[in-house]
Order: structure tokens, then C-alpha cells, then sequence
């Protein structure tokens, strides 16, 4: 399974945003929904899988995106049946998200992915570095590009996106470019495979 622990950056100098965020995560898949733990953490179930991966990643750029948020990704095996309650859950993979959440406080992107299997380390930690070279891609993208590459992804094309912008097409080439979007789409599918990658073999080893 994939755990996200999720944990509000400075809180104590900030408003509480759990809420917010829960409302924001209405209607995504995931094996259980985002949980406040305690204080201004949250925590959901994702299930391991190709849609399961890409989720997880997906979800993680948001939240990094909006840059008050630690975003830790665990990845193992849980205690079965999975609770209806996603704090109630435990096992490898929860022990392995908390180990996460608490590295991606200090680490580059503010996003960390650790597996409860030691001898998948050096896979998993490529995934944490496809993710952490997107998330700097990210963070560092002016609010100009951001809204330039939002409109791409929800499938405009970049006349029709210059033109929302009230922009020329030349224009919106030119955002999209110093924006690296191409790059961060390539720079996602990398990621999220990896990341199925990780899974998908945690879950063999487990049950060969």
C-alpha cells in the first residue's frame, strides 16, 4: 500500500488548512480518505497500483504546490482488514510514511518517500528524486506560469489557452517554455513510474 502523512508547514505562525485540504480531496481514489491524525497532520490509503501511484504523485504536487505542507509517502504492507478508519490503520507502510513525513521537513521539494522493505532502498530512493526534481520544477514556476500550464492541463490547446489569457500564441509558447512544462510532464510519468515501480515489487516480495 501507499500511506501519505501529510504535515501543515509553520503551523504554529499560520492558520489550520487541514480542513481546507480534506474539502480539496473530496472525490479522489483513494483506499481510505484523508484523515486529520492529530493536531494539523492528515493521512490517507492509496492503493498500490499504477492508478494507485499516479495518485499519490498527482496529489503530492498539489500539495507541495501550495507550499505549506510536508508531504511524506510511506510504502509496504498494512494490518488487514484495513480499517473503515484511516487513523486506525498500522503496519510497515504506516511506520514507513511517518519516517517520510518527518525527512520531507528538511529535504528539497519538502517531499520524501521511504519503503518498509530495507532492500528496496536505492529503488525507492530514486522515486524520491524523480519527485523532488518536479516539485523544485514546480515551486520555482511563476504565477503566470502556473496559470498558463493549469490551462494546458485541463486540455486546452495553447491557442485556446492564449486566448484565455488574452495573450498571442507566441506568448503562451514563450510561458509554457521558461515554465518547463513538457519537462514536468515527463518528469511526473517518470515519478509515477517509479513509484508503481517500488510498489509493485514491496507487494511481490510479499506475496511471492
Amino acid at each position: 500500500m501507499f500511506v501519505m502523512t501529510v504535515d501543515q508547514r509553520r503551523s504554529r505562525r499560520d492558520i489550520d488548512r487541514v480542513d481546507a485540504l480534506l474539502d480539496s480531496m473530496r472525490g479522489a481514489p483513494l483506499l481510505r480518505p484523508f484523515e486529520r491524525t492529530a493536531g494539523d497532520e492528515v493521512q490517507a490509503v492509496v492503493e498500490t497500483s499504477d492508478l494507485g501511484a499516479h495518485t499519490v504523485i498527482d496529489i503530492a504536487l498539489a500539495l507541495v504546490r501550495q507550499g505549506t505542507w510536508s508531504v511524506g509517502i510511506g510504502i509496504g504492507s498494512v494490518e488487514e482488514p484495513l480499517p473503515t478508519s484511516t487513523r486506525a490503520g498500522r503496519g510497515p507502510a504506516f511506520e514507513a510514511a511517518r519516517d517520510a513525513v518527518t525527512r520531507a521537513k528538511n529535504a528539497p521539494g519538502n517531499v520524501a518517500v521511504s519503503v518498509a522493505d530495507d532492500t528496496m532502498t536505492d529503488r525507492c530512493r530514486d522515486a524520491e528524486t524523480a519527485l523532488a526534481l518536479v516539485c523544485l520544477l514546480v515551486t520555482d514556476r511563476t504565477e503566470q506560469g502556473h496559470a498558463a500550464v493549469d490551462l494546458m492541463t485541463a486540455g486546452h490547446t495553447q491557442t485556446s489557452a492564449a486566448e484565455h489569457l488574452g495573450i498571442s500564441k507566441q506568448a503562451m509558447s514563450q510561458r509554457l517554455s521558461v515554465a518547463r512544462w513538457t519537462i514536468e510532464t515527463d518528469g511526473r510519468r517518470l515519478a509515477t513510474h517509479l513509484l508503481a515501480d517500488v510498489g509493485e515489487n514491496a507487494r511481490t516480495r510479499r506475496n511471492p
